[in-house]
């Protein structure tokens, strides 16, 4: 990226004449300066269906809502202020980094829109608790991991799966080889919910800012059903039931193999579907081969009648099944397992959000940190990298470059839509 295209966070405030005048940087008072969790300030950017969802889950902390949907900034604001009295509603995301009382940020807007945010909080002193997928490349997954890195700041990615009790319990039996040795993870995801056939492009409603919304994404007319949740369908925004699901199952893969801070060393999408009139751009279907390296293969499919929605441990002498509310070992003996002192004892959470909290105040790594975040996403990038392309991908997760393909090497990277651009 050439030098004139590099735009810090100081300089992105001052080429956007949204927020020309804005106050200097603010100071950051340090959360160990409070007492409580509660006492801890949040600003929401934003606030659509999971946003309120993690709204809800913050509603003590928060002062302050953000969106570029007025309509969904106001029913975000409402649920604070029937909860506290009063809420700040902003349209703008750079005005709540620059709110001196804030101490901390929620992102959950689209996956576009996760990067800029999160490094420009992190600039700005803030710690973040960001929504999965981390990224939407790999590119701007390790620069986020570098600005939370550089700035000493906290940072949650919300694969909140690590905070329920069946997939810590099924992560600790793995890690402690209480199957054996681990050959093969299946990984299974959810079927493609898209939004059907695509009506003519349209003009945005006043209550959205569409320019704002597309931010770093290639410019192109509104259309009702490629915004707000329908976003993850499009390639310029997200990337599937991917990094919808995979996000968070792929991520307990890692977590039982203990490869938080690795990655696969080849990825191969052997089958893949899209929608035969593309009524959406990311797979309907798929089965991709991703090989770790000493015997350990990880399948992850999509419309697969072998492979379930969750994560499947298969080990030399027995298998452990993982979803959300269900634990399954392949053995009651298994299941009665109690760890030994000796043994690995994986973080502990029980409530993300808390433990966000928490950390905040400790200024340790979160259960599931940036660099964490950024490992999970990097493989489902990957995967649908190999999907597009339809051939296997060869990865090395130390220096985080594919090798031997000039054209897949590229997509690790999209570039962004000036003003709103990262250096």
């Amino acid at each position: 990226m050439s030098a004139r295209n590099r735009v810090s966070r100081r300089q992105f405030l001052k080429t956007s004449s949204v927020v020309a005048g804005l106050a200097t940087a603010p100071l950051f008072i340090p959360a160990t300066a409070f007492g409580a969790n509660e006492r801890i300030q949040t600003g929401h950017i934003g606030v659509g269906g999971m946003g309120r969802g993690n709204l809800g889950k913050f509603i003590n902390n928060a002062v302050a809502v953000c969106d570029v949907d007025s309509k969904h900034a106001e029913q975000a604001a409402k649920m604070v202020r029937d909860k506290k009295g009063k809420c700040d509603v902003y349209g703008d995301y750079r005005e709540v980094l620059d709110r001196k009382d804030i101490d901390a940020v929620v992102i959950c807007t689209p996956d576009h829109w996760h990067a800029i945010p999160t490094i420009h909080a992190c600039e700005a002193g803030k710690d973040v608790y960001c929504e999965k997928p981390l990224s939407l490349t790999i590119n701007e997954g390790r620069k986020m991991v570098e600005a939370a890195r550089a700035n000493k700041r906290v940072v949650q990615t919300g694969s909140m799966q690590r905070s329920s009790n069946e997939f810590h319990r099924a992560c600790e039996l793995v890690r402690n080889g209480y199957i054996g040795k681990v050959h093969t993870v299946h990984v299974g995801l959810a079927n493609a919910n898209d939004p059907g056939k695509l009506p003519a492009d349209s003009k945005p409603p006043e209550e959205l800012n569409y320019d704002y919304w597309l931010g770093p994404a290639p410019e192109r007319p509104y259309n009702e059903k490629r915004v707000h949740y329908n976003f993850r369908f499009w390639w310029d925004y997200s990337g599937g039931q991917m990094t919808n699901w995979g996000a968070h199952h792929i991520d307990i893969a890692h977590w039982g193999l203990g490869k938080d801070d690795s990655g696969p060393l080849s990825v191969h999408a052997e089958q893949v579907e899209f929608h035969p009139e593309g009524y959406h751009e990311v797979p309907e279907a798929c089965r991709i081969t991703y090989d770790y390296g000493e015997g350990v293969t990880m399948i992850v499919g999509q419309g697969q009648k072998d492979i379930k929605m969750g994560t499947r441990f298969i080990g030399d002498k027995g298998e452990i099944y993982v979803n959300r509310g269900v634990f399954k070992p392949s053995s009651e003996e298994i299941g009665a397992i109690q760890l030994k002192d000796s043994d690995v004892q994986l973080y502990k959470s029980r409530n993300h959000q808390k433990d966000f909290l928490e950390c905040i105040v400790s200024r340790e790594k979160p259960i599931c940190d940036v660099e964490i975040g950024h490992r999970t996403a990097t493989a489902c990038h990957l995967g649908n990298i190999s999907c597009r392309l339809q051939r296997k991908i060869v990865w090395d997760p130390v220096s985080e470059k594919i090798s031997g393909d000039e054209e897949a090497a590229a997509m690790t990277h999209r570039a962004h839509r000036a003003p709103y651009v990262l250096g």
